[in-house]
């Protein structure tokens, strides 16, 4: 009887694996292939389909893999694919999240670079992508404000000073974005230690 169960809940969490695979590997090429604007367009995908449609983890989150996503080396969409999936599935969901996320950029380019002289002037294409650049500007003024009412309830003045004054650093003084997120990132090191060491005094 119990040899007969536990090959049976084994089926079972053989075959949710392999639906999980499946899921990583559908989603992430429909997100790749209809997000157009870069890397921070993919974010609201991630969070309407990892976060509000399946729970596998939760705003807060999110956002932590959002900030590394973006302070990794390579394009912010392939790293936040790849975090999400491993978030899921580990090691082999990272991998499949990550082909599946390529393939669709690389199979369009291959057709626009093939078409590229015939399009490259035509109104109407024109006209699409002009739409596609204002949709992709309210995509990324909503995820701005999302980012920042998190940070606004976590309640602390110093993270809630930091991100207005950064963004007029970066806009009035033209201060390169790596530079500013390297010292906003020291910023915050140097305030928890300081913070552990009154603790502990």
């Amino acid at each position: 009887m119990y040899p007969v169960s536990n090959a049976i809940i084994n089926m079972v969490i053989k075959m949710k694996s392999y639906k999980d695979i499946v899921w990583l590997f559908s989603i992430n090429v429909f997100i790749s292939t209809f997000t157009f604007g870069g890397g921070y367009v993919v974010i609201p995908m991630i969070r309407k389909y990892y976060v509000e449609k399946k729970a596998y983890f939760d705003e807060d989150e999110l956002m932590k893999i959002a900030a590394i996503a973006q302070s990794s080396p390579g394009a912010i969409a392939i790293n936040m694919s790849a975090l999400a999936g491993y978030r899921v599935k580990g090691v082999s969901g990272m991998i499949i999240s990550c082909i599946a996320a390529i393939l669709p950029p690389l199979v369009i380019l291959a057709v626009v670079s093939t078409l590229y002289a015939v399009i490259q002037n035509n109104t109407v294409v024109q006209a699409v992508l002009h739409g596609m650049e204002a949709g992709v500007a309210a995509l990324i003024v909503d995820l701005i404000v999302d980012m920042y009412a998190l940070i606004c309830k976590e309640k602390e003045f110093f993270f809630t000073l930091m991100t207005p004054l950064v963004c007029m650093l970066n806009y009035f003084f033209q201060i390169n974005v790596a530079i500013l997120i390297i010292a906003s990132a020291l910023l915050c090191v140097m305030r928890v230690y300081c913070k552990r060491r009154s603790v502990r005094i």
